[in-house]
């Protein structure tokens, strides 16, 4: 009481502002929230969401993961329905094994030049017609295998499904676009993408093989197709997240000359960057570790006569790789990624080492599988700071192709890796091919030393001032 006048104070913390800002516009509660009608007010304050709810809170966000998601997880599909059903037709796995390696090849050199002209003409108007394309061409290929048609149609249809958009650099580039300037945001954005194509090629392998198994050889390619349409078409409707596209700058009238030397007139190619080039060359690397690795377990598993139970102990690893990529997500970051890029690729390379003993040391399938579950927990880690080094690097209007170019690297990478492990699980023994994915993990952690400061010195200027 003072004098006539009486005064309540009131400590609680408000439903509407607290320390930590003011509650999401969705939320329910408010000035005058007591948590429901005549309940007391929780004095505890509002629940501050987690990272992950709070990046897809985003306005739009929800509506294109969701399409972007149901369109990736072909990607993990279609190459064992390929297998399936070329292998389980005309009986020959050498086949098989030629026609996906044609359509890898032709995927290599395709993909560079749709991404560019995503970023010219925009995702909406190049990504539907380019995926409506390689349905065609899945489409194709399962009409020339039930008919019989001449081994030549098949890697020809098969190279047609090289049109495929990177659907997971298009979403890593809307994140940026969204998140412009917000770094903490962005990585728990890197960290769900890597986790979610983790998650697609965990399970589109198991979901076409269950499928090819269960109904009938086709029945792979003609849900990942399915699948692909329907996402890609529900993504590309989301034309309110959607980055613009790069346009030429109009011409000056009263051009200045020493302006127009200092300042291009156009984006320049990812591949004339200093720095990109070597984290190009470490995602080789980084491809030959998944191919080598892929190629080895299944040759140690079918030595061990349990090759059915190698498609497990591989998605052991892809999910040991998704729990640490939201983890990572979700952790405070510390230090510049360049260092933390090489951090990780050290840690992969030592946890690299564990399938190798394991195979070494017991010859157990199952101990093999806890140690590729342990080791797997270093690729997301190394992969979002990878793809974060690519995209700081990545020259502006050309996101999309730096991306792009980095899974190009990965794909080459795979291939090589894969020809590597065969020929050591071949000629030498299963448990040495184990020694390839440590050997090229190695590489990239070469790579990563000797060119730490060419990466690091961009960054230091472009976040001076930050």
């Amino acid at each position: 009481m003072t004098a006539d006048t009486l005064v309540i104070a009131d400590f609680g913390p408000r439903g509407s502002q607290g320390p930590r800002g003011p509650r999401h516009p969705g939320g329910r509660g408010g000035p005058d929230d007591r948590g429901g009608p005549g309940g007391p007010r929780d004095r505890r304050g509002p629940r501050t969401p987690g990272p992950y709810r709070r990046l897809l809170a985003t306005p739009g966000a929800r509506a294109f993961t969701i399409g972007n998601l149901l369109a990736r997880l072909p990607m993990g599909m279609f190459s064992v329905s390929a297998v399936v059903m070329i292998a389980g037709t005309r009986g020959s796995y050498a086949l098989a094994g030629a026609v996906t390696a044609a359509g890898l090849g032709a995927t290599a050199v395709v993909a560079p030049w749709i991404a560019r002209l995503v970023d010219r003409y925009g995702q909406a108007r190049i990504a539907v017609p380019a995926t409506l394309l390689a349905a065609l061409g899945s489409l194709a290929l399962l009409l020339c295998v039930r008919l019989g048609a001449p081994a030549w149609t098949l890697f020809v249809s098969y190279a047609a499904t090289a049109t495929t958009p990177n659907l997971g650099g298009m979403s890593r580039a809307r994140w940026a676009y969204l998140l412009d300037g917000d770094e903490k945001a962005l990585h728990v954005a890197n960290s769900f993408e890597q986790a979610a194509d983790e998650a697609c090629f965990m399970l589109g392998p198991v979901l076409a093989a269950f499928l090819c198994g269960t109904f009938f050889p086709e029945a792979g390619t003609l849900t990942g197709v399915t699948l692909l349409v329907t996402g890609a078409l529900l993504f590309a409707a989301q034309r309110s997240t959607e980055p613009p596209p790069w346009t030429p700058p109009h011409p000056d009238p009263h051009p200045d000359p020493a302006r127009t030397r200092s300042r291009p007139a156009s984006p320049r190619t990812p591949l004339r960057t200093p720095a990109l080039r070597p984290l190009l060359t470490i995602c080789l690397a980084m491809g030959a570790v998944f191919g080598s690795m892929e190629v080895v377990t299944i040759g140690f598993a079918d030595g061990q006569g349990h090759r059915a139970a190698a498609g497990v102990v591989l998605g052991l690893q892809a999910a040991g790789s998704c729990a640490a990529g939201l983890v990572y997500g979700a952790v405070h970051r510390q230090g510049p990624v360049e260092d933390r890029h090489v951090w990780c690729i050290a840690a992969m390379t030592a946890l690299l080492t564990l399938p190798l003993l394991a195979a070494a040391l017991t010859g157990s399938l199952p101990v093999l599988a806890c140690a590729l579950l342990v080791a797997g927990m270093a690729t997301a880690p190394t992969m979002v700071t990878g793809m974060t080094l690519v995209q700081r690097h990545t020259p502006p209007g050309r996101l999309n192709e730096g991306m792009t170019l980095a899974v190009t690297g990965l794909l080459g990478g795979i291939a090589c890796g894969s020809a590597a492990g065969g020929w050591t699980v071949e000629h030498v023994s299963p448990v040495a091919g184990y020694g390839v994915p440590v050997t090229a993990a190695a590489a990239a952690l070469m790579i990563a030393l000797v060119t730490h400061r060419v990466t690091h010195r961009p960054a230091e200027s472009s976040n001076r001032f930050t």
